[in-house]
């Protein structure tokens, strides 16, 4: 399972994106979200949620309007 740090960090991210519409702070948790689905002992549905939310937050991050 991967590391609480990575988990609290994609969170955080993810809120303030939320918060913001900051596309940097999307960017950066898309990627922390990639870094964790890719963790061996993840459960597959754990790591479907993951790549769906660094999608969703890559394409946003393109287009700071997408996610409202």
């Amino acid at each position: 399972m991967p590391k609480t740090e990575l988990w609290a960090g994609a969170l955080s991210l993810l809120l303030h994106h939320s918060e913001t519409a900051c596309p940097h702070a999307a960017s950066q948790a898309a990627r922390l979200l990639e870094c964790i689905s890719d963790a061996s002992d993840l459960d597959e549905a754990t790591r479907a949620l993951c790549d769906r939310a660094s999608i969703r937050l890559s394409q946003s991050s393109k287009n700071p309007g997408f996610f409202k």
